[in-house]
């Protein structure tokens, strides 16, 4: 099977070329039994570099890899501010860390950028410093592009890329004021190369890899760092929130996605790359891992695996009435 995409692999030709990258993959590739950490093992303090006298704001915090960063984060001594829409989801989040009394909850709608400054201040004014943004709410697709409602492309463009854009520039100055932060955009590996059936998911986590490059570029030497990940088939619920063709919720999730990488797995290595300064990482196994991979080196083959991927019945397999994988 092909991490992520909840199909068989199309030819063993096909598979082979997989092989070939696989040797060649870069060094911000953690992928495999020698740098993911066991399957199933928890998260726990030990693992974790000291956050003491920190602050991190993350987004998407009610559940997935945002749940798994704000339990990481406090348990290694750090304050977290929650934020999200689901108020009583956010809640149970701090409740379920070692010190609730470190979490703020800073619950809000994305798109509301009119809101953001205002947001941004209060975030600040709960231990007068904001340390770390994660940009990590997001939504994602499961549709053809022919089939696809253009208030889709709208709605996860806005949420996945104009949101993280306005929220870092809201909060930029703060940062830059300081001397010193981190900003980790969580993108995907469908922000490094384009998968059939999530044009728009694809459009909005390019768009975030480049943003976050060209604004690296900017506030370097200013003691701001921007770290960029990249994540294959987690084990959340980014699939069964995904938007079908007309903008529903598709309610299914993907056999991939349903036996990916453990959030809290996610979540310390997330966590590991900011202490040593790395600026990009894709967390991704097997042939997933790859697709940055081959995208740079050969995109020729890349191209031909996943037009046969859609040739070979791919959408049809995807489709919830199938158990969406």
């Amino acid at each position: 099977m092909v991490a992520g995409f909840g199909v068989s692999s199309v030819s063993i030709s096909m598979a082979c070329m997989w092989c070939a990258a696989q040797e060649s993959a870069s060094e911000f590739s953690l992928t495999g039994d020698k740098q993911l950490p066991s399957r199933g093992k928890e998260q726990g303090a030990e693992n974790m570099a000291d956050q003491s006298g920190k602050t991190a704001w993350i987004t998407g915090a009610s559940s997935g890899i945002g749940e798994a960063l704000v339990k990481a984060f406090v348990a290694g001594g750090g304050s977290a501010i929650l934020s999200g829409r689901r108020v009583s989801e956010l809640e149970r989040v701090a409740k379920e860390t070692q010190a609730p009394e470190r979490c703020h909850i800073l619950p809000f709608d994305t798109e509301g950028f009119a809101a953001l400054a205002s947001m941004a201040a209060q975030a600040v004014a709960f231990t007068g410093k904001v340390d770390i943004l994660v940009n990590n709410a997001g939504i994602s697709q499961r549709s053809l592009a022919i089939d696809t409602d253009f208030s889709v492309y709208e709605r996860i463009v806005s949420v996945d890329l104009m949101a993280p854009i306005a929220l870092t520039q809201a909060l930029l100055p703060h940062l830059l004021g300081n001397g010193d932060g981190q900003l980790i955009m969580i993108s995907s590996v469908a922000g490094k190369a384009g998968v059939p059936l999530r044009t728009a998911y694809c459009a909005a986590k390019h768009g975030l890899v480049g943003y976050s490059d060209a604004l690296r570029s900017e506030i370097a030497g200013q003691g701001v760092k921007v770290l960029v990940v990249a994540p294959g088939s987690v084990r959340t619920n980014v699939s069964r929130n995904a938007l079908n063709a007309d903008g529903s919720v598709r309610g299914a999730s993907d056999a991939a996605i349903d036996n990916g990488i453990d959030p809290n797995e996610v979540a310390q290595i997330i966590w590991t790359a900011v202490a040593e300064g790395k600026r990009e990482i894709v967390i991704a196994e097997g042939m997933e891992a790859n697709i940055p991979v081959l995208r740079a080196q050969n995109p020729e083959q890349l191209f031909d695996m996943v037009e046969a991927m859609v040739a070979n019945g791919y959408a049809q397999k995807m489709a919830p009435k199938d158990g969406g994988g």
